[in-house]
């Protein structure tokens, strides 16, 4: 079995993981913000309002601080010949073994914010799920796709 490198998410994805949550605890806090100023006209009570903003300063030090370092620490990947190996978690570590010969298809994503840093995800389609690789270097993230394709034996539609 040829085994090659280790690798792990490019460091890049952990600001844009920090940024798309910036950006949903954002569009949260104008809902807070909302809500205090029709409270504030109508007389209702504001203790939701306090609740969703305690809520939304526990999330934005959870999931755009602590998170993003944890999951870009813990990922990795390892692909074989016959196998991929993906381990993952923030608190339980899963650690997933998917055969060459479950492969259905293989895909290159990439939304704007990671467009913008040059990242794509890798999507490993089997018949039970969909494995991700996200936050690869764009050049990175079509290699592992052709060299997956290839061990699986899956033809390149998208190209």
């Amino acid at each position: 079995m040829n085994r090659e490198l280790t690798k792990r998410l490019h460091r890049d994805y952990v600001k844009v993981y920090r940024i798309s949550e910036l950006i949903s605890n954002g569009i949260f806090l104008a809902v807070i913000i909302a809500y205090f100023i029709c409270a504030s006209i109508w007389a209702w009570t504001l203790v939701p309002g306090w609740i969703a903003l305690s809520v939304c300063a526990a999330s934005i030090i959870l999931f755009t601080w602590i998170f993003p370092e944890m999951k870009y620490k813990r990922f990795q990947y390892e692909l074989f010949e016959d196998e991929l190996e993906i381990q993952s978690g923030l608190v339980f570590l899963s650690n997933v073994l998917v055969p060459m010969v479950r492969v259905q298809h293989v895909e290159l994503e990439s939304g704007p914010l990671m467009r913008k840093y040059d990242l794509a995800s890798v999507s490993v389609v089997t018949a039970a799920t969909t494995h991700r690789i996200s936050g690869l270097k764009l050049g990175e993230a079509q290699q592992l796709k052709r060299r997956i394709g290839a061990l699986a034996k899956v033809d390149d539609q998208d190209e």
